[in-house]
């Protein structure tokens, strides 16, 4: 594992960079500087420890780019040194780009939250929900029984459809998942993904419990059915070009393969091997849930859209109520919780990422009403509307656990910088 180090000056890499504003020094926005490099002596150590090849973080505060510091290596087989425009799979953190997007269609009038997602995916008409039992022999049998009520579109922004993945836990509907190669089948498109779960039962009643799954893949479809256009072009026409995100998408240019930042091929710590996305080409399965590639710089301005409520440099993308409403907690006292709640103590969830209900209950530090996200692949990104905050970090680690520590950490010593 490399031993060397590398530190990349933001206001050199972004010198004449439209897309982002200069760095400002941290100080006029009551950021503690010492505290910064304190964050950044972190990450340095991690990198000499080989925790993980490279990353990036960036702080902004009160719409000014406070920290932006790239460390180690883009690429640990060239030794390349990380850039602060590398470029990330972002894995689960395309959910909130497809989950804004499906909003900009609520705000066209032509998609109603409260609808059964039916309405617009006709397969999905009729789902059941597969319920454990023992059989009369005492074995293990999985019953379906009708669904209480249909899935709507808010089901699919807050994960409380009754869909599930294949690989977080078992259950007899997740071995159902397996046999009909949901997951994992990158050689489907959107639609065909659709008609495989039509066939499949649900693992909740839906509206009933929060399970992570493959609802915003879902939402992702019905995004291309209601619009007429594929999922990656009508994100570009109602995101990404608007927000001059120019580095976000399903794939990486052949142009821009060089940026790509890549794991260890083993991770250090679990040993097991590295397994990531492939990037280099467009892909047939254009994932809702888990296909973006994107870099800090692209997801620092997808961020502070959402900080503006809803606008970016003259861009609006949806409106101040619209953002209010995906940033406010749709779940509720009366909705269960499944054994891997992602979002965690003290958070509920909105329409898109996680929303925090609770001062205190987290063990990380925030303020009501902050929202985060992450993805499988190491990257993260919060905004603290009280603090007018946004953190983002990204690297390429295949370790949930290793990640969700590294999270929390960078997450801390952002706020401990807060003056």
């Amino acid at each position: 594992m490399p031993r060397l180090v590398f530190v990349a000056s933001a206001a050199a890499l972004f010198a004449g960079c439209a897309s982002l504003p200069p760095r400002e020094d941290a100080r006029r926005y009551d950021i503690s500087s010492a505290r910064l490099q304190r964050l950044a002596a972190t990450v340095r150590e991690d990198v000499q420890q080989g925790r993980y090849p490279g990353a990036v973080a960036m702080i902004a505060r009160n719409g000014a780019l406070v920290f932006a510091e790239a460390f180690g290596v883009q690429n640990p087989k060239t030794g390349a040194p990380m850039k602060v425009d590398s470029i990330f799979r972002i894995a689960s953190m395309t959910k909130p780009m497809v989950s804004v997007g499906a909003m900009t269609l609520v705000e066209d009038g032509l998609v109603q939250l409260g609808d059964p997602v039916s309405k617009y995916l006709p397969e999905l008409k009729g789902l059941k929900v597969g319920i454990e039992k023992k059989d009369a022999s005492g074995h293990d049998a999985l019953e379906e029984i009708p669904a209480q009520r249909e899935m709507t579109v808010q089901d699919l922004l807050r994960h409380t459809s009754g869909l599930t993945y294949s690989f977080f836990g078992r259950s007899a509907v997740k071995q159902k998942y397996v046999e009909a190669k949901v997951d994992g089948d990158s050689d489907q498109t959107n639609a065909e993904l659709v008609r495989r779960l039509s066939k499949l039962p649900l693992a909740y009643q839906p509206g009933t419990t929060w399970e992570y799954g493959r609802s915003t893949d879902v939402l992702g479809a019905l995004i291309e059915r209601v619009s007429g256009q594929t999922l990656d072009v009508f994100l570009a026409d109602r995101i990404l070009k608007p927000l001059r995100m120019k580095d976000t998408g399903f794939y990486v240019d052949p142009s821009q393969h060089g940026r790509i930042a890549e794991p260890f091929d083993v991770d250090p710590d679990s040993k097991a091997p590295a397994r990531v996305a492939a990037v280099l080409t467009q892909p047939k399965l254009l994932s809702g849930g888990s296909g973006m590639v994107s870099t800090a710089g692209d997801y620092l301005r997808f961020a502070q859209m959402l900080l503006n409520g809803g606008e970016l440099d003259g861009a609006r993308i949806l409106s101040r109520k619209t953002v209010e409403l995906m940033t406010s907690d749709h779940l509720g006292p009366g909705t269960a919780r499944t054994a891997l709640y992602f979002p965690g103590p003290g958070y509920g969830f909105g329409l898109g990422f996680a929303v925090r209900t609770a001062a205190g209950e987290s063990p990380s530090p925030g303020s009501i009403g902050d929202y985060f996200w992450v993805g499988y692949y190491g990257t993260l990104f919060f905004v603290d509307p009280k603090e007018k905050l946004i953190g983002i970090w990204m690297m390429q680690r295949v370790n949930l656990p290793a990640n969700q520590v590294i999270w929390r950490r960078y997450k801390s010593q952002v706020y401990a910088a807060i003056e």
